[in-house]
């Protein structure tokens, strides 16, 4: 299908239809917008077009929008509040889909419409969110696997946990150390533990972070000098061999 943008009046009636779905009598899901020129219109660029297709996680779906809009002169995307909003809509199966009976629980508005000038909600949006980090990272995405594993309606308690601090999510040698940390290298996915609270998760992370960032430059260390500078606590999650887990000095 040919890619557009919901205009204003498309963005309000989709917000109507999120909020029909926490009601007792839910609207049938709304795609006839996608074309409607009362709801939506075209992009600027060039005719770019999208495919149904399923992803396995949010990393497949981050690199398919990357290598639908890498070429296609069309400017500012990742702010770009309709477009996003009609490619929700378009996926909406796969970002909210429904239970056995058909009922959807879609969750917080900023999941499926962005809030790009709220740095905190913006990295909720099911599509833009990991779009963005891969962007961030384009040079070497898989440092932000460990966020990006997830399914697409369930990113997980690590996103939850690290995704609204832009100062871990921007650094590319704290996210590989991370990924080394809370992956497990033979399955790709979290290890049993650090979705929850206790030592060393990925709750407990941010605020160790914070207190080393007093005193040092998160930034300019290597991940191996990030790893071995956490404390005890997150040691059952360092891998055993540094140069097993493709981590150099």
């Amino acid at each position: 299908m040919i890619v557009r943008r919901l205009n204003e009046r498309g963005v309000d009636r989709m917000r109507e239809y999120l909020g029909s779905l926490k009601t007792h009598q839910p609207w049938p899901l709304p795609i006839e917008i996608l074309t409607d020129a009362a709801m939506s219109e075209q992009l600027s660029a060039a005719h770019l077009e999208v495919e149904p297709r399923a992803f396995a996680n949010r990393f497949e779906a981050a690199e398919y929008f990357d290598d639908v809009f890498s070429s296609s002169g069309v400017t500012d995307i990742e702010r770009d509040v309709g477009l996003w909003a009609w490619l929700t809509l378009f996926y909406f199966d796969q970002v909210c889909p429904p239970d056995s009976r058909g009922r959807r629980a879609p969750g917080d508005m900023a999941r499926y419409i962005p809030d790009p000038d709220n740095f905190r909600k913006y990295y909720r949006h099911l599509l833009a969110g990991p779009y963005r980090l891969f962007r961030a990272h384009f040079k070497n995405p898989m440092a932000v696997w460990a966020l990006l594993c997830g399914t697409l309606h369930q990113p997980g308690e690590i996103v939850e946990q690290l995704c609204s601090r832009q100062e871990i999510v921007t650094n590319h040698c704290l996210m590989v150390a991370i990924t080394v940390m809370y992956i497990d290298p033979e399955t790709r996915r979290p290890k049993r533990g650090p979705g929850g609270s206790g030592a060393g998760s990925a709750r407990r992370l941010p605020k160790v972070l914070n207190q080393f960032d007093v005193t040092w430059d998160l930034y300019s260390m290597t991940p191996m000098q990030i790893l071995k500078m956490l404390p005890q606590e997150f040691d059952r999650w360092k891998p055993w061999d540094f140069a097993v887990a493709g981590i150099r000095e």
